[in-house]
């Protein structure tokens, strides 16, 4: 059984309820937390960043997280992505509703210097609905990477070590860049194309946009 004494350092998101149960499950359980959470396009706190200790969870974190900070955890770095391992990096919702994707899920990985690249500890996968969207498909993510999220940690605080998967990415990370992308929506695309791009990304306050004459319009499904 692990020692109840671990220094833990918990990178979340701001907000977010779910992080929140997250950080007092891992405050019941360990001796120490130390706690951070932001939002895209903030700096890592400088607090995180000289933080040493036993272990880092990384949970909805926007942080991209230095590898300099991964090598002060002395047990392990570990990340919880919102996404199987068919679907590493961002957007990784939008891709699978724009792949049609038969499945899709939550993985507990361990932390390298590259997003998303890092030995596989846990997956958890659920079908796919007919008429899933993002909002319902982020709702179902979350809820069983909340799952996962007790179903390793419990296994950690039992064992004092992370199980190995056996499971593997299957390709590199998408970028900002490809998730830009795939909102765009040109002049003369098929109706077919279009429209699996609008399911993919639409997302209140985000979602698909025309670009015309150096202006952005973003569409609005018909109801």
């Amino acid at each position: 059984m692990v020692s109840t004494s671990l220094r833990v350092l918990f990178l979340g998101k701001r907000g977010d309820q779910r992080c929140a149960q997250a950080r007092a499950w891992c405050e019941q359980h360990f001796g120490e937390v130390a706690y951070f959470d932001g939002d895209w396009g903030e700096p890592l706190p400088e607090a995180a960043r000289q933080w040493r200790g036993d272990l880092i969870i990384s949970y909805l974190c926007r942080w991209v997280v230095p590898l300099g900070v991964l090598e002060r955890a002395g047990l392990a770095a570990i990340n919880f992505h919102p996404a199987p391992p068919e679907y590493p990096g961002i957007g990784c919702n939008n891709f699978a509703l724009y792949e049609d994707a038969p499945t899709y899920g939550a993985t507990c990985h361990h932390m390298a210097a590259r997003v998303d690249t890092g030995n596989i500890i846990q997956v958890k996968r659920f079908d796919m609905a007919p008429d899933e969207t993002v909002a319902s498909l982020l709702e179902r993510t979350y809820a069983a990477m909340a799952a996962l999220f007790e179903e390793v940690m419990a296994g950690f605080v039992r064992s004092g070590s992370f199980a190995q998967s056996g499971e593997k990415w299957t390709r590199p990370p998408f970028t900002r860049a490809q998730f830009e992308a795939l909102r765009r929506i040109e002049p003369g695309m098929p109706a077919d194309e279009v429209a699996r791009r609008v399911k993919a990304t639409d997302y209140p306050p985000w979602g698909p946009y025309v670009e015309l004459h150096g202006h952005m319009f973003q569409l609005v499904p018909k109801a």
